[in-house]
């Protein structure tokens, strides 16, 4: 009775409310993908140059849970999952990267680990001088360095919701500082002398060149150092795919393939440049694009695949995302690659074979090795370490799969196994599963934060994160423009890599076309979120 009183005193608009809230703590399948829907929409919404992306479905799950908390019941299972497949297709995709080029990336992977540091030494001081509560500043740090697996540790480490809301309410400060800093100085002229030069704008080139001179391949310069190819030959009236390391001759005629200074300094060495292209007659030989989707060849280098002895063709160029990159013998292909091959008429059929050339194949995820690959990173997640003070700690299902994802990232295949995702089907798993743990998080935390907006602890976390968030990121650029000396475009890459927020990258990437801002991004985002994770227990037991 004392129920219905109440709801029959309620105003029309509530009682809606109300209706529609007891439906969704009914229905937590419901409630989650409502969040998820409406967190998509929210995150699309532009906010000056913010967008808050995935983050949509945390500050919606906040919204309802603050009206009923009982929405947030048995969502831990949720964030679970989606945390695991976010960090695991994370650490697929970054892993061979990571391994193949560390030696390269120390300086960016050693200017992460001092900026983290700095973060966490500023949480430290700054949550003794506001009178912060430990656990609420620990989510403070992660969400100014939006690093949501971080959160995860943090939360189990304290047992309390503190640091889930402490990570909402620093989340935007981060990205907001983050997208300030890249915009400001991804169009600086900084060169980097330490840099490699953007391959945007240099795309290559065909010529066809007569031959005035006997020369062995090895023997030109930009050959032996793989920084062209020679496709077509023409020897009297024969005209073929060109053998690599064999002999021309004088007066033959050939196809070179590569950066436009470096044809045009072959043509000066082997002859002259001729006005007609042998590529357009394809009378005996052809030219085709073709997909790579075939898992046998995907992570092998195109020199193992053995087509100029097995079938008399070579492949010219590779086609990755938006890139067109030279196809040198060791360059390791991937599945969604589209190659240009040169071939014999007649080899058609069985070069579309080897390299599978199906678009449909090249979406298709294998379902053993993602499932496998995810049992071994939560069994690494519940190995415990001892820690100072007789605790232990666990990597949990944050850290586990990201570790074992960069393993099997960088191993590729194991036997049958395909442990690699086609890049399309990482990008959606790894999509889905940080909506499915924001959703999970903000349906949690709900009502615990907002009793804290309303607190006068609220301008104390929003300084904390601001300061947090502006001295790490200042910390990548200062080390990028003047330790490092890497050019602006890479040095706000490593600062959206080292946030781990694909919003600061969308934002670098809208000011200028640079595949350099996508390399340091790649080559900080999953190690950032190793160092973060981490720097958790050791800012915990300080």
């Amino acid at each position: 009775m004392f129920a219905e009183t109440i709801y029959r005193e309620l105003l029309p608009y509530e009682r809606i409310l109300a209706h529609m809230l007891d439906i969704l703590a009914s229905s937590p399948l419901l409630t989650l993908f409502i969040v998820v829907t409406l967190g998509a929409i929210l995150g699309a919404i532009p906010f000056g140059k913010v967008r808050l992306g995935a983050a949509g479905a945390l500050f919606v799950g906040l919204i309802l849970s603050a009206n009923d908390p009982s929405l947030g019941e048995g969502m831990a299972i949720v964030q679970a999952l989606g945390l695991a497949l976010f960090v695991y297709t994370v650490g697929v995709s970054a892993g061979a990267a990571f391994f193949g080029q560390l030696r390269q990336q120390l300086p960016l992977m050693s200017t992460a680990i001092i900026c983290a540091g700095i973060g966490a030494v500023a949480t430290y001081i700054m949550a003794h001088l506001l009178a912060l509560p430990k656990a609420f500043a620990m989510g403070l740090f992660t969400g100014a360095l939006t690093a949501a697996p971080a959160l995860d540790t943090a939360t189990r480490l304290t047992h309390s919701e503190d640091p889930s809301v402490g990570y909402a309410f620093g989340y935007p400060i981060g990205v907001i500082v983050g997208i300030l800093v890249v915009s400001a100085i991804v169009g600086r002229p900084w060169r980097g002398q330490k840099d490699t030069p953007s391959l945007v704008g240099l795309g290559l080139t065909s010529i066809s060149v007569h031959v005035t001179r006997n020369i062995n391949m090895r023997d030109i310069p930009q050959w032996r150092e793989q920084k062209i190819r020679v496709s077509y030959l023409e020897r009297g009236e024969i005209t073929r795919v060109a053998i690599p390391g064999e002999d021309l001759q004088k007066g033959d005629r050939i196809v070179v393939v590569g950066l436009a200074e470096n044809v045009e300094a072959v043509a000066i060495l082997l002859g002259e440049q001729m006005p007609e292209h042998l590529a357009d007659d394809r009378t005996a030989v052809c030219f085709e694009r073709l997909v790579v989707s075939n898992p046998e060849v995907a992570n092998r280098k195109i020199a193992e695949l053995n087509l100029p002895a097995q079938h008399g063709a070579i492949v010219t160029r590779v086609r990755r995302g938006d890139l067109e990159l030279l196809a040198s013998d060791d360059f390791t292909l991937q599945m969604g690659d589209r190659v240009a091959v040169v071939m014999p008429r007649g080899e058609q059929e069985a070069i579309q074979d080897i390299f599978g050339d199906s678009e449909r194949r090249v979406s298709e995820v294998d379902a053993l090795g993602l499932g496998m690959g995810l049992v071994l990173g939560l069994l690494l997640g519940l190995v415990s370490f001892p820690m100072p003070g007789g605790e232990a700690f666990s990597l949990g299902p944050a850290a586990g799969p990201l570790i074992v994802g960069m393993l099997l990232g960088a191993l590729r295949r194991t036997g049958p196994l395909l442990w690699s995702l086609p890049e399309a089907a990482n990008l959606t798993i790894r999509q889905l599963g940080l909506l499915l743990f924001l959703a999970g998080l903000g349906l949690t935390a709900g009502p615990k934060f907002a009793s804290i907006l309303l607190s006068p602890m609220a301008w104390k976390a929003a300084l904390l994160s601001v300061v947090v968030a502006t001295l790490a990121c200042v910390g990548v650029v200062m080390s990028g423009r003047w330790i490092t000396k890497l050019s602006a475009p890479r040095t706000a890459g490593g600062v959206a890599g080292f946030l781990g927020q694909p919003a600061v990258l969308e934002a670098a990437e809208s000011k200028i076309a640079d595949e350099r801002i996508a390399s340091a991004y790649a080559a900080l985002f999953a190690f950032s979120i190793v160092v973060k994770i981490l720097l958790v227990p050791l800012l915990w037991n300080l």
